[in-house]
């Protein structure tokens, strides 16, 4: 790193529910660049008190790594309080999370400005800066998993909204007498196409084995995966007239099987999306893989330091 020079290191960390992943990213504007990328378990059945200082200690052997690291971004698989960079509802991680200071724990103890960030966000803000959004205006994008997280970004800005949930597109209704969700509703777009959703729909033990019956021309899994696209394109629909994106990404365990969905999905929109064009609309799939969540973590950090994000 050039002494007086624009560039800039910055730590991503992506606390999962069985891996911690880590990235240093050195930036120059616009541009980026991953130095290091390294992961270790989660643990996190021995709580947020154990869990944190795993946090803290990946962190600093990252810095003591790569020197002059500036900011940490830190991204969550749930809810957190902006304001405190505590969490507050973490999924798939057990434990007392309501109100603990994560944030403050570790920017205390690396010495370094310390920002939370919502996974699904994070991923968003990654394919936006480096990905399959960049160049794009506006974008949406779905990361498809156990839950279904979602990203929105208007004029190359990744929305956050007053607490950070803002791109919750996974918790749309499209079925006010569809399935009860997760999070409480009856009818969210993740009851109907996450994980375990597809597995059933497509007579498989899970999503990986549903794309792997389908592409052999199982009929059960073929028609399966109709019914998810259709879901999801009526779920795609609703934010191409609500933002008007020039692309929508679409990530997670699913994106590997997007080619399989996008016929129905380019169907559905076709038949409800009328108050806009869609010609220069493209649904592609991510790019970045599974560490999307820490380098956009990384990047948030950078960019809230300076007032951008």
């Amino acid at each position: 790193m050039t002494t007086g020079s624009s560039v800039s290191r910055h730590l991503g960390l992506d606390l999962g529910g069985i891996n911690i992943k880590r990235v240093v990213a050195e930036g120059d504007g616009n541009v980026w660049h991953i130095l290091s990328r390294d992961h270790i378990l989660t643990k996190g059945d021995e709580g947020p008190e154990a869990v944190t200082r795993r946090l803290v200690d990946f962190g600093k052997k990252a810095m003591d790594k790569w020197p002059g690291i500036a900011t940490v971004g830190v991204g969550v698989p749930g809810l957190y309080y902006p304001a405190t960079g505590a969490t507050k509802f973490l999924v798939n991680i057990p434990g007392a999370w309501d109100g603990f200071p994560v944030g403050a724990r570790i920017g205390a103890a690396l010495g370094l400005p310390t920002h939370l960030i919502n996974d699904a966000r994070a991923f968003g803000l990654a394919e936006l800066r480096l990905g399959a959004g960049r160049g794009a205006d506006s974008m949406v994008g779905f990361v498809m998993g156990t839950g279904i997280g979602g990203v929105v970004a208007i004029h190359g800005r990744v929305l956050q909204g007053h607490d950070g949930t803002a791109g919750e597109l996974g918790h749309q209704t499209i079925d006010p007498a569809g399935p009860m969700c997760h999070c409480g509703n009856r009818g969210c777009l993740e009851a109907f196409v996450r994980a375990d959703r597809i597995a059933e729909a497509c007579g498989a033990v899970g999503a990986e084995e549903a794309e792997e019956k389908a592409r052999a021309g199982d009929a059960m899994a073929v028609q399966g995966l109709q019914q998810v696209a259709t879901h999801l394109g009526i779920g795609i629909g609703n934010t191409i007239v609500s933002v008007t994106p020039d692309r929508v990404v679409i990530g997670g365990g699913v994106a590997g099987a997007l080619d399989l969905l996008l016929p129905t999905i380019w169907e559905e929109l076709r038949r409800r999306v009328h108050v806009t064009s869609l010609d220069k609309v493209q649904i592609v799939p991510a790019t970045l893989g599974t560490w999307a969540g820490a380098i956009g973590a990384a990047i948030h950090g950078a960019e809230t330091a300076t007032g951008v994000g």
